[in-house]
């Protein structure tokens, strides 16, 4: 996530949780103690918080959410937010979604600060506030009586809003699950208002925390048949699981940084089960790498995900491996940024006999499936050079360089593509005119590093900005931005994923393109390519995405 986003998320978290202090704000958003302080700073600066010991207090200005439902948020809070986590991958850019009042779909609305142009429909008051806070979504409370909690909308009105609409997606919790009646209420005008919404949705998602298996409560809202997903938490027994994948439901198991997708099992078709650890959940182009696998398992109809984070950590990865390596897979799908550390893991794989694909990174030994490097960065290096004869009549300063060391030879190709691009349009770049930085192949480190370059060249203002990818491109920006030195860059990136893309849609954007690797394509090429390794089929060692480089015309 941008230090923006995740400064909202602190915002919401203090919000439902006043006493958090600064190692649980930090284990809850994935960072450092370090970082949580300064983000606590300059929070503080703003007047959105007030500093106390060993964490923050929101003013009494920030809105509040109710006590009970605060109480209710914190009763099995961690299975929530692990639901919630990977619930809220099933909402893209521009969807209309109806949302349920429950204390996990607010969870779920806490992740979903980098979706852009909701139409949201919800009875639940916290529910709409949350997202409201974004300018570009129109939310939508459904008319009718407020209960006496104060968050939740109930009755006939809120019934009569409903009818008539097309909602794509709607998210429901419930108070108690079973295979026989499905998903139950207490509370009888809650429940026939979420008869109603089911009834105007295209597709339904239930988030339902293993706590409520077994029980039956007095108002049933939605038969199995109506689901088109259940997410649930790691506490759900084997029994249980054996049970829903018998009675044809697709379901996930949410944990903390893995999440197991699981399909109904026929007697037709083999069933494989399929690891993935991706590169990093908060960066747009890993995340739709693997919704776009979700989706293509899900067509398949014979693939369980094992879903899990590498958090760009070597450390981590292998964590992530050796839970693999107990989960009985058949084949694993390796997303890993340090070519060194990917061999390590390739080593533990072949003992195991577990055939492997790498993606974008390779691994010796693996079948090779992602980026045309060299190409894609030869694509987007000459196309920053027209720009560069366009609008600085082929004149620069410098050329900054944002590349990632610890990705090996094969991806570094892209850096070298994009010199020679560039080099084919503005001629020979003196060395002394490169300056090379490290981009960790993060935003946060990236902006770091090209904001000190800046600070050192305050009177140099024709800077090209070649980008590892989209997040070196992001970083830079964000720098430029800082230093109000907008005009001074020219900035390419690689992948040309969501983020990237909303920016180029600005005019006068300083990031002019990117070459599209296309990530939300990535996940039916990979499980194509999966079976075929399954079946015995023959492969070949590397399998590339086709490129098209995407100028900001093209977004506008």
């Amino acid at each position: 996530m941008t230090i923006l986003e995740r400064r909202q998320r602190i915002i919401e978290t203090l919000r439902l949780q006043p006493g958090m202090r600064i190692p649980e704000l930090a284990e809850a958003l994935g960072v450092s103690h370090g970082t949580i302080r300064n983000d606590l700073e300059a929070l503080a600066q703003d007047g959105q918080l007030q500093r106390s010991h060993g964490g923050a207090v929101l003013n009494e200005t920030q809105p509040q959410t109710s006590p009970s439902f605060a109480a209710r948020a914190r009763r099995n809070e961690a299975s929530k937010l692990m639901i919630a986590r990977w619930a809220a991958e099933k909402i893209e850019d521009s969807d209309a979604i109806f949302l349920d009042a429950s204390s996990t779909v607010y969870a779920m609305a806490r992740y979903l600060k980098d979706r852009r142009k909701l139409r949201v429909f919800t009875n639940g008051f916290e529910v709409a506030r949350t997202l409201a806070a974004n300018p570009s979504n129109i939310v939508v409370v459904v008319g009718g009586v407020l209960d006496q909690d104060g968050s939740v909308i109930v009755g006939p009105l809120s019934e009569q809003n409903l009818q008539g609409l097309h909602i794509q997606k709607a998210f429901f919790s419930c108070s108690g699950f079973s295979p026989e009646a499905g998903l139950t209420e207490e509370q009888m005008a809650e429940g026939r208002l979420k008869t109603f919404a089911i009834a105007s949705a295209e597709q339904v998602f239930a988030l339902v925390d293993s706590s409520k298996f077994g029980k039956v409560d007095l108002t049933p809202f939605a038969q199995l048949e109506q689901v088109t997903h259940l997410f649930t938490d790691d506490r759900v027994s084997h029994a249980w699981i054996q049970k829903l994948q018998s009675i044809s439901l697709n379901f996930t198991v949410c944990e903390a940084h893995t999440a197991n997708t699981f399909s109904p099992k026929t007697r037709e078709n083999a069933h494989y089960r399929i690891g993935f650890a991706n590169l990093n959940e908060n960066q747009p182009f890993a995340v739709d790498v693997r919704r776009g696998l979700e989706r293509a398992a899900k067509e398949a109809g014979n693939v369980d995900l094992v879903l899990a984070d590498n958090q760009l950590d070597p450390v981590v990865a292998g964590q992530v491996a050796e839970r693999f390596l107990k989960q009985k897979l058949d084949l694993v799908i390796e997303y890993q940024i340090d070519e060194q550390v990917g061999n390590r893991l390739m080593n533990s794989f072949q003992e195991a006999h577990l055939p492997v694909i790498a993606v974008d990174i390779p691994i010796v030994g693996a079948t090779y499936f992602g980026v045309d490097n060299y190409r894609a960065g030869y694509m987007a290096g000459a196309a920053l050079g027209e720009w560069v004869i366009n609008h600085w009549t082929g004149k620069y300063d410098r050329v900054i360089i944002m590349e990632e060391p610890r990705a090996g030879a094969l991806p570094a190709s892209r850096t070298t593509g994009q010199i020679d691009g560039l080099e084919s349009r503005l001629g020979k770049i003196p060395t002394e005119l490169q300056i090379r930085l490290n981009c960790a192949n993060t935003v946060e480190i990236s902006e770091a590093e090209a904001r000190a370059t800046l600070q050192c060249l305050p009177n140099v203002h024709r800077l090209v900005v070649l980008s590892f990818n989209d997040d070196a491109a992001l970083g830079a920006m964000e720098a430029a931005v800082h230093l109000g030195r907008e005009a001074d860059v020219t900035i390419v990136g690689l992948g040309a994923d969501r983020l990237v893309r909303s920016l180029m849609e600005q005019p006068g954007s300083r990031i002019i393109g990117s070459t599209a690797f296309l990530p939300e394509q990535y996940g039916s090429r990979l499980v194509e390519l999966a079976l075929k390794i399954l079946r015995g089929e023959p492969v070949p060692p590397a399998v590339y995405m086709n490129h098209t480089f995407i100028n900001a015309a093209d977004y506008r």
